[in-house]
């Protein structure tokens, strides 16, 4: 009788564990928080410009953080609420940390709740590749990037309006291009949203034609 009480809490705790995890951002595949402070993105990846190729598996170790790599390579998930973007509310975009691809922007980003950056939608639809994730007792939808193939987080379907979409992302995965660098560091084409949105305002000498190209 012991043994089966016993049991039966063990199948309880775990329920609560999975509904936990299904709840907000969780692993594909690793369950296991793999860092316990905020994790800041290395000072340089690859741009748009950039004829990308993927690193191996051993220089994506070397140029990654142990967190980054975890989260991008092994499907892993960072802390909540101690991540580095989760309460950015600075303008600008979010890219690929392994590619440099764009992913999200910061006009379409909001509080979730959730300790994780989220989304209402992707600023490259083209860029997302989503894959259903049988783990943890229930279905999901994984998000990763197509160029890298890098693991992102989730998508789920109790966001805001108009999409009612929640990309809830891991910081890890991604590196956070400021709106008043994003010109220089080459992701000028993805200012025409900023300045409709009435946040930025080119310089009387920027061939606007050659931002919108």
């Amino acid at each position: 009788m012991k043994q089966q009480v016993n049991s039966i809490i063990s199948l309880g705790m775990l329920a609560m564990l999975a509904a936990a995890l299904v709840s907000g951002c969780s692993p594909a595949q690793s369950q296991t928080n793999t860092a316990k402070t905020a994790t800041v993105s290395p000072p340089f990846t690859n741009t748009p410009m950039d004829k990308f190729q993927k690193p191996s598996d051993a220089e994506l170790k070397q140029k990654l953080t142990p967190l980054q790599y975890a989260v991008t390579q092994r499907a892993g998930t960072e802390p909540s609420f101690r991540n580095e973007f989760w309460d950015n509310h600075k303008p600008g975009i979010y890219v690929d940390i392994v590619s440099g691809k764009p992913l999200f922007s910061s006009l379409d980003k909001y509080d979730s709740g959730t300790g994780w950056p989220s989304f209402s939608r992707p600023l490259v639809q083209q860029e997302i590749v989503e894959r259903s994730d049988r783990t943890l007792f229930a279905t999901r939808t994984e998000v990763r990037s197509k160029t890298a193939d890098s693991h992102l987080g989730h998508v789920f379907e109790d966001g805001p309006a108009p999409t009612g979409l929640r990309y809830c992302m891991n910081s890890a995965a991604l590196r956070f291009v400021p709106l008043e660098e994003m010109e220089k560091a080459g992701y000028g084409s993805y200012l025409e949203p900023f300045t409709k949105a009435g946040i930025y305002k080119p310089n009387a000498d920027t061939n606007v034609e050659t931002l919108k190209r």
